[in-house]
């Protein structure tokens, strides 16, 4: 009897906070039925729950009452069946296109849900997957979601890393890299890596690697030789020589616009008169930078290149004119 409890007690500590996440409060009694235990017994467990970390919160009353709530700390969560399947599938769904602010860490918890799934549960996934198409996509460059979760693993459990690259070129390689961080622009994904065969670190577009394989040997990580990964992107990509530099005055502050611009665009300085400068490097195109400007919603002066300041008057241009219903496609 004494074995038996004590393998049912994980087993009913997951069903208690399985109900427990429902958001609701649970009468002790009806807990105790739930479980097919008595009240003394689901005491016992509420008390487990709170010295695993789980803010559970009674309620005094001739019944009395638990419910969760919120914590200091994100405890784990129990989900059943369909909620596993619909975290995996909204994933899925955002992870081939880079979205500034959750961009990585969607991919993590991609990468640590998809490792844990059944079979049964995963298939569903594939197969809902299949039979959806989104009705917008990302300007971006599509990336199967298994990519973005296998590099996300062989980053997270510093493991070494075979693949084949397509350079700008069209050129195909093999590598084998330390993998370090994967980084989001806002419009696509790279890896920063360190490159075994070449003996020094490198930046790969995703959207550009085939047939990863984690190889299983695990290593020591390297110190990047110039900052965060974030930097060190930001500073290859103006090597390019397809990359331009650019600088940009907007009428509010750093921070504000560190919000709503990727980090790997470039270098924010306050300006002391209320605005910021922004300085960096892109090998996108002027038209795709000018819009992305437009989109942090502040006012901005672009100081140079001539070319992005060409776009961006011509762009103004083409949409008050659009705004204009006298306009030449406007009616009369």
């Amino acid at each position: 009897m004494l074995v038996r409890m004590t393998t049912a007690t994980p087993a009913r500590l997951l069903q208690l906070l399985s109900l427990l996440q429902t958001p609701r409060e649970w009468p002790g009694g009806e807990l105790a039925e739930r479980l097919a235990v008595s009240r003394r017994t689901v005491r016992r467990d509420i008390e487990r729950l709170r010295e695993l970390g789980y803010p559970v919160e009674a309620t005094k009353g001739s019944d009395g009452g638990y419910r969760l709530v919120a914590g200091k700390a994100m405890p784990p969560l129990v989900l059943d069946d369909e909620e596993a399947v619909a975290i995996a599938v909204g994933l899925r769904a955002g992870a081939g296109h880079a979205v500034a602010g959750v961009d990585e860490a969607s991919v993590r918890a991609l990468a640590k849900l998809e490792q844990v799934l059944p079979a049964r549960l995963r298939h569903r996934v594939s197969t809902l997957q299949a039979a959806t198409t989104p009705l917008t996509v990302g300007d971006g460059a599509s990336i199967p979601a298994e990519t973005l979760t296998l590099l996300a693993g062989a980053v997270a459990g510093r493991e070494r890393l075979r693949f084949a690259y397509r350079d700008k070129e069209g050129g195909a390689s093999r590598r084998l890299t330390e993998p370090h961080r994967l980084v989001s622009t806002g419009r696509r994904w790279y890896l920063v890596a360190y490159d075994l065969d070449r003996a020094d670190w490198r930046t790969f577009r995703v959207d550009r690697v085939s047939e990863p394989f984690a190889t299983g040997a695990r290593f020591e990580q390297r110190e990047l030789p110039r900052g965060s990964a974030a930097e060190y992107l930001r500073q290859s990509i103006q090597q390019w020589q397809e990359a331009y530099t650019f600088e940009v005055r907007f009428a509010a502050s750093a921070a504000e616009v560190a919000e709503r611009l990727p980090a790997t665009l470039g270098t924010l300085t306050d300006d002391g008169e209320g605005g910021c400068v922004l300085a960096g490097g892109t090998g996108d195109p002027v038209e795709w930078l000018t819009v992305r400007l437009a989109l942090t919603g502040y006012e901005f002066a672009v100081r140079g290149p001539d070319e992005l300041l060409a776009c961006v008057r011509e762009l103004g241009g083409r949409l008050s004119r659009a705004g204009d219903a006298r306009g030449p496609l406007g009616k009369p």
